[in-house]
Formats: C-alpha cells, structure tokens, sequence
C-alpha cells in the first residue's frame, strides 16, 4: 500500500510508516495542487496538515485513494462531501492538540496583560519603559468563555486554577451540565457585559461567522481584553480595530485571521493587539501526538479495515458498511437538520427504527445521527468514533428502540429532539434501494429530498400566500428549483419546504416573515 505525506509530519509519524510491513512511503512536501493531482493517483493513502487541498479536482484523480488523514483537527482544507461520494475515509485525531490550544489561550491572555510582547521589543531597542508597560492582575476578573467543547472546557479549567471567575456560554449545551462542571452558564449579552476577558472556543460556521461584530463590541464591558484562538472570521476585524480606536477594548490576543497570513493587517499596527501565526497546536507535544494518530490510522484501515476516528465513516465493515449506507446517510441529514431548526440547549436525543431494516446492528445508524447533528455545533472535533462519548459530556441523554410496524412505509427513522425550549420530531424513509427521503416534521406531512439550500416556512393555509413568497423570491433573482407543501393536520396552517438554487440571505427571510399569511421562516443547508 502506497502513502503519500505530502505535509510536514512529525518524525515520530514517519518513523511508524517507515518501519511497516506492507507499507510504502513517500514524503513530498510544498506540492502545487496541480504537481499533486498529477501524482495522487498512484497512492492509495493521503496524510496532510492544513496545508494541502484536497478539492474535487484532486479527488477526481484519486483513483487509488482510500483514505486522507489529518494530523490535526481542522478538515476545512478537505472537500469532505466529495471524499464521501468517492469512498474515501476522511479521518482526523481530536484530542491531539486540545490541551495546546487551550494553553495557548491563556498564555495569550497572560501576554496581553502585562504587555510582555511589548516590553520584550522595548528592552531590545534599549529602552525601559516601566511605567508605560503597566499591566493588571487577573485573578479574580471574570473571564467569559464562548464555546465549552474540549478545548474551551480546558480553557475554563485553567482560568478558575488562576483564580478568575468563569461565566460561560454555549447555545448548545444545557445549563445543568456547565453548572456540573462547576461554572457558571450565563446567556451571550451577559457574558458581554460582566467579563473583563473574553475567549473565543467555537468552529468557524454560518452561524459563528462575525459573531463578535460592531455590536457585540458596544454591548461589552469597557476596558475587555479579547483572546481568539480558535478560526479567523469569528471576529469581525474591521469592528474589533474600531473597538480597540475608540477603547472600548483594551487589548486583543489573536492566533488567527481571516485570511493567513494577514499581511499588511491594521490590527497589527496597534499596540494594544498582539499576535502569533496561528500556533495554538503548534507545540513538540502536540505535533508528535497527532503525527502518530494519523499514522497509525491509516495502518489500520489500509492493512486492518479498522476505522479510527474517521468523520464520514462509521467504525464499521465494508461490508456492512455497504449495506447500512442509505441509512446512514437519511440518519446524518436528519441529524443536522434537526441541529438547525431546534432551539435551545438539548436535552435529549431519541431515535426510533420502526419497521424493517438490515440484520445488523443499529448501532452506526444512531452515531451517523448524532454526528450529523453534532457537527453543526463541534464541527472539527466530532466523529463516528466520538459522536456519542461528546454528547454524552454535553449532558444529552441518547435513547434508542425498535419496533416492526411502519404504517405507511416499509421502514421509518424518527428522531426526537427535547431541548431546553422545545421538542422537535422529525421522520425519514428510504424508498427502493436507496432514496432517502424525509416524510414528516412535527404535525406537518411532506416528502423532502434531504439536500442543498432549503427553506422551511410556516404560514396560514389561505390563498396567495404561496405567491406572495414566490413574487419576493423572484425580485431577488431567487430561483425555486422545488417546492414541498405539507398541511398541519387541523388544516389551519402548512409548512413549505423550498429547495433554492442560491442560499437566502437574512434580508430576503425577513421580507419573508413581513408578508402578511407568513408566520416564520427557517433557511439551512443539506
């Protein structure tokens, strides 16, 4: 079996290649994508970092392929989509470098306030500017902590070992189990108003994109001291040098950017900001540990058929695999719908297999459910290995059971979802072989092909409310490729699925909702 490295690797990674049987490797490092998709075809295993690209013009040529393995966290560099029409196994190694970013963070935090990067360049120059360099304590200030996945709970830890006041916030995680952990749950605008560090632990989605924006700034506390150390684009830069101009800011701390390197980036330029070339992972430590993981995953399932910490594939046979698949894949996009329209921090998640299914055991269905709704939330970190241990630390509980009559079809998913504000059922069928398809949502019955831009809309079941919507999308050069009407079965309202061509920005949502028969409107992506 043939392996590519085509990233820099920890010799420690190397060194296992190299001293197995059956295993042929090759280091090649610094590859334009074009030099690598000339290549790719002869290696049937594919080990990056962030560096390396695989695209859908890289994947085409994978003809051999059969697995990529990310030694790190991060696979936005991975057409994830495309590896899985493709049967490539998409892995990476969470955990590797939890403890190291998390450090990282409060290292940035330390270095921030007492002006240490500062004093450093001034005793350099000659200069001893005592009284300029002034810094503060940080024991007991309140340090609010955004995201309380691995890395942010580490985070949290570590601040209250230094004495501070922890307050955190996680749309996704229920009150009881930060207050468990021994922290404080507030809500995002508290958070705003009573740390004096903020620190940012979420993934770069959607709905985390901007988040700390011009706003955000003007609802915190004055004087705050910012630290992201998680993805470029969370923090809006423009507003953050604004907040930092006008001092409502302090300080920031950043490890990474929106676009890397910046370059020529005025936050740079002032003093109060400082910064490292995206190095929260970047310790010996942590850079042998996932150089190691992805190595031997990728012994495993080349030579064993073994899957570790894959984050398309359950940890399941090829055989069984190939059976299970349709399922599977209607359980992920159940899942992450479910992840976009419920609201609140989840308590439970139930998932019910009724009718008739394959002679295996349920099992990867389940974790394909979990992972997809997952994913919208710890988008780096959850896999079909980690799925059910991750919302377990999360406090959901998990339930399952069977039972052989369908009713209408011959066989049914139904997941329900009890959050902290609302309980959300959803259904899902495969027809024939393998065409899945989603059947019911709540009250509401429909059949929707779970894929690409949708839009779910709640209105009252009177005339013209249909083209109403029709004629606002249109004067947005919207096009509706499908449309899906369900009936609430009291008949006063229905629930319209619309698959657009193009995503439907907020504005187009709200001129929506404005409309006289629209009750709400949700968009997500499939």
């Amino acid at each position: 079996m043939k392996v590519l490295v085509s990233d820099k690797m920890g010799e420690a990674g190397l060194e296992i290649f190299e001293n197995q049987e059956g295993i042929e490797l090759d280091v090649n490092t610094g590859l334009t994508p074009e030099e690598l998709k000339q290549i790719i075809g002869k290696y049937d295993a594919l080990s990056i970092r962030s560096a390396t690209k695989v695209t859908k013009e890289i994947l085409d040529a994978a003809t051999n392929l059969k697995v990529i393995a990310r030694a790190g966290i991060g696979l936005d560099n991975v057409d994830i989509d495309e590896a899985t029409k493709k049967g490539v196994a998409v892995m990476n190694t969470p955990g590797g470098n939890t403890v190291t970013t998390a450090e990282h963070a409060i290292a940035m935090m330390m270095a921030l306030t007492r002006n240490i990067p500062r004093g450093t360049q001034s005793m350099k120059e000659g200069k001893w500017d005592k009284k300029l360099l002034q810094g503060r304590e940080i024991s007991n200030k309140t340090y609010g902590v955004i995201g309380f996945g691995n890395i942010g709970s580490i985070a949290a830890n570590l601040a209250k070992g230094l004495r501070m006041k922890v307050v955190v916030f996680d749309p996704n995680i229920s009150s009881e189990h930060i207050e468990k952990a021994g922290f404080e749950y507030v809500s995002l605008d508290e958070l705003y108003e009573r740390s004096d560090y903020i620190t940012i632990h979420v993934p770069k989605m959607d709905a985390t994109i901007d988040l700390l924006d011009a706003e955000a700034f003007a609802r915190m506390k004055d004087g705050v001291m910012v630290i992201n150390c998680a993805r470029g684009g969370i923090i809006n830069e423009s507003a953050l040098y604004d907040a930092i101009q006008s001092g409502k800011v302090a300080g920031a701390a950043l490890d990474v950017f929106s676009t890397e390197p910046p370059g020529d980036h005025p936050l740079l330029t002032l003093d109060q900001v400082i910064a490292t070339p995206h190095l929260g992972a970047s310790t010996k430590e942590a850079q042998t540990n996932v150089a190691v993981a992805a190595a031997n995953q990728i012994i495993a399932y080349l030579l064993q058929d073994t899957v570790i910490n894959a984050v398309n594939v359950p940890s399941v046979t090829g055989e069984v695999l190939k059976q299970l698949a349709p399922f599977l894949y209607l359980a992920e996009k159940m899942g992450i719908m479910q992840a976009q329209i419920t609201k609140g921090g989840v308590r439970e998640i139930n998932i019910e297999y009724i009718g008739k299914f394959p002679d295996f055991d349920l099992k990867p269905i389940t974790i394909s459910t979990i992972k997809g709704f997952l994913s919208q939330f710890v988008q780096h970190e959850v896999n079909s290995v980690n799925a059910i241990s991750l919302a377990n630390e999360m406090g959901i509980k998990i339930s399952e059971s069977t039972s052989q009559e369908a009713g209408n079809f011959l066989n049914l998913i139904r997941i329900t979802i009890v959050s902290e504000e609302e309980t959300n059922i959803l259904e899902g069928t495969i027809f024939g072989k393998d065409d899945a398809r989603i059947v019911k949502i709540n009250k509401f019955r429909l059949e929707v092909i779970p894929e690409g831009h949708l839009s779910l809309i709640h209105n009252l079941d009177k005339p013209g409310s249909i083209g109403s919507m029709g004629v606002t999308l249109g004067k947005h050069n919207i096009n509706i490729s499908r449309m899906m009407v369900g009936r609430e079965e009291d008949g006063q309202r229905n629930i319209i699925f619309l698959k657009t061509d193009t995503p439907i920005s907020p504005e187009v949502v709200k001129e929506i909702e404005d409309l006289e028969l629209v009750i709400s409107m949700t968009t997500f992506e499939l």
